[in-house]
């Protein structure tokens, strides 16, 4: 089962990384760990995003991590919102920071860091307001 692949304390690290990103942006970001991905990764990404009704945003500005574990793939999925704002490729490059850290093993530290470099950049293009509600859970889902 997918829940078991993190401990308690991976878990509150990236839950926690989601809420620091979160501090001072009105966009959203999830995570969503699976074991296996039984389709292309995009697809199964855009599947989630939608059953997490991640494209109910006001501003369109979530962020969605996906991750499947035993089959190695994983995908990182911005709404329409965030994606007409941040630069081309920047998405490859949160990929690529967090490959590194994958390939070491460290999945907990490369959704972190993934996270939190994201949340740079929701920030600059969604700054946070003062009526901001977190429109989000921002726990880990599983499949």
């Amino acid at each position: 089962m997918a829940k078991h692949l993190f401990t308690e304390d991976q878990k509150t690290e990236i839950v926690n990384a989601i809420k620091e990103a979160e501090l001072n942006t009105s966009g959203e970001i999830r995570v969503h760990i699976e074991k296996s991905c039984p389709e292309d990764v995009l697809d199964r990404a855009a599947f989630i995003f939608e059953k997490l009704k991640m494209h109910k945003t006001e501003l369109r500005n979530g962020v969605l991590f996906y991750l499947a574990v035993k089959d190695r793939k994983f995908a990182i999925l911005g709404d329409a919102g965030i994606n007409a704002k941040v630069p081309e490729g920047f998405w490859d490059e949160i990929k690529e920071l967090m490959l590194q850290r994958f390939r070491e093993e460290d999945f907990p530290g490369g959704l972190v860091q993934g996270i939190l470099r994201s949340g740079e950049q929701l920030k600059a293009h969604f700054p946070y307001q003062k009526d901001d509600v977190n429109e989000l859970n921002d726990d880990i889902s599983f499949g």
